[in-house]
């Protein structure tokens, strides 16, 4: 409790032209080394491995029925959400802090005349703001390629089609800024991501078995309550489902922000006690 008091007491009289300014330039900084640096191709690989399967699809199969390739695409961009976003964020989010320790490169940043709530931000947007880009275009390439023809056309431009790439967009943020809100605290607290990584992709992945409340507390539980098109449970899974009260998208959309954000401020507050120790890694 006093920690919570201490972290928003600045609050009240804050320079927030100074922070802003100081979130900008963090973002700009991480910005540049999430989308350009050469560690990032395997990211870019992640996000074109749906457009081919989406692009081979389109090449071999020629009798294109609207109902089939909308539900082709639901399961692609279900594919999406657990492995390919999932995988880049765990990757992206956890290298924002960890990849400073590794490179002996984070004391520059605690050397700043900055409070390290800023520097959390900064990174954290520009790891939403890199990822978000890429996946989003990712989904809109995919989208565009299964709904190509005619009766595709007229799906998105006469139909629901539009509502939906909006809708898809919309949920690929969000997996962006769940899952990096997330991975981001947990390389603040483990210095290996793997294992966690591992605890967490079992339960987003077999949260559907879980209670009820217990499945509010996972990312995917909100993701796929606002997809516009549901992929219902198969096989083993349908026999150990528990079914949830459905959530409307005015409630799933901040109830996974508030989420979010509970994470980002236990990364602000694990950052103000983290010491540097260069030797430990």
């Amino acid at each position: 409790m006093t920690q919570m008091k201490s972290f928003f007491q600045p609050l009240r009289n804050a320079p927030w032209p100074l922070w802003i300014s100081q979130v900008m330039a963090v973002l700009r900084i991480e910005l540049k080394k999430s989308l350009w640096m050469r560690r990032s191709v395997w990211i870019y690989c992640l996000a074109l491995a749906p457009v081919a399967i989406a692009g081979l699809d389109a090449l071999f199969n020629h009798v294109h029925l609207l109902e089939e390739d909308t539900q082709t695409f639901a399961y692609i961009f279900q594919f999406y959400l657990h492995g390919t976003i999932f995988f880049a964020c765990m990757g992206l989010f956890t290298w924002l802090f960890r990849g400073e320790v590794v490179e002996k490169s984070l004391h520059y940043y605690f050397l700043a005349p900055m409070r390290r709530e800023v520097l959390v931000i900064g990174k954290f947007l520009a790891g939403v703001l890199a990822s978000g880009v890429i996946f989003g275009l990712s989904v809109l390439l995919c989208f565009s390629i299964m709904h190509h023809g005619p009766s595709g056309r007229a799906y998105v431009f006469d139909g629901p089609g539009l509502g939906h790439l909006i809708a898809y967009l919309g949920v690929t943020l969000l997996a962006c800024i769940g899952y990096g809100s997330l991975f981001l605290a947990l390389s603040l607290v483990f210095k290996n991501p793997i294992l966690p990584g591992i605890v967490v992709l079992l339960w987003e992945t077999f949260h559907a078995v879980l209670p009820s409340l217990l499945q509010k507390v996972s990312v995917m539980f909100y993701l796929k309550q606002l997809s516009p098109v549901s992929i219902p449970p198969e096989g083993m899974m349908a026999l150990f489902t528990v079914v949830a009260e459905p959530v409307p998208a005015w409630i799933a959309v901040p109830g996974l922000l508030c989420l979010c954000s509970a994470i980002l401020v236990f990364a602000c507050l694990k950052l103000r006690r983290t010491e540097i120790s260069y030797l430990a890694d």
